[in-house]
């Protein structure tokens, strides 16, 4: 009678019974460390782009890679920029994973004189966090000309989503002011006065803010440096 041939998966004479090799395979994968999951934080880098601010966004430029540089130590960070600028205009760029990307984003762009569209920036900021979780707005401007009623009320739509504001402010504007202020309350963020001549300072709470975006809380607090220091100490619960 001819042999019938081997069939996939049949047992061979001399080989490892499946159950051996199912043993062996178990063994292998208990062995071996678990794969960590890829995580990558998410924020938005917002920044008032009138014409007076042509200074700090070059300033910004400057910083914004210490925010990758933290965030790479703890899972990896995705940034959006969003910005506005001239009569009605404001835009976002696509999601970068990289300071390089980043960077060339922002050298293409010039400021443009205008009133500030900080609530068009909140909504963009909103819609985002619906897509997908979003732990960070940075915000960077030195004045507030719309009705701050309506901001608080764009401020607690992103709330809703989990996304807190980083609002940096540059000088003494008081209506700028109060209206960061409450953004930041409100989305149980940070309000951050700035002086744009103290460019290590803005490029170390940047990294600190990627730091929590990319880790939590428990990032921040395992962070060294005086900037993670003083996020961490205005950083409600």
């Amino acid at each position: 009678m001819a042999k019938s041939p081997n069939l996939p998966g049949a047992h061979r004479p001399g080989a490892p019974a499946p159950s051996e090799k199912i043993a062996a395979f178990l063994a292998e994968a208990t062995a071996r460390p678990p794969r960590a999951p890829a995580q990558r934080g998410r924020l938005i880098f917002a920044l008032d782009a009138t014409a007076s601010r042509q200074p700090t966004w070059d300033l910004a430029c400057q910083s914004q890679a210490a925010m990758f540089a933290a965030a790479s130590r703890v899972g990896g960070l995705e940034v959006r920029l969003a910005y506005f600028r001239g009569h009605g205009e404001a835009r976002a760029s696509r999601w970068v994973g990289d300071a390089a990307a980043l960077r060339g984003l922002m050298t293409g762009i010039a400021c443009h004189g205008g009133l500030t569209q900080i609530g068009r920036v909140l909504d963009d900021a909103a819609r985002a966090a619906a897509e997908a979780p979003v732990a960070a707005l940075v915000y960077v401007g030195d004045a507030m000309e719309e009705d701050l009623d309506a901001l608080c009320h764009k401020a607690g739509a992103l709330a809703l989503r989990g996304t807190r504001a980083f609002m940096f402010l540059e000088g003494r504007d008081p209506a700028a002011e109060r209206a960061f202020r409450e953004i930041a309350r409100l989305t149980r963020g940070v309000f951050l006065p700035f002086d744009a001549r103290a460019g290590d300072e803005l490029a170390g709470l940047l990294g600190a803010i990627a730091t929590y975006a990319a880790g939590g809380r428990a990032a921040l607090a395992s962070a060294s440096g005086s900037a993670a220091r003083r996020l961490l100490a205005d950083l409600r619960p």
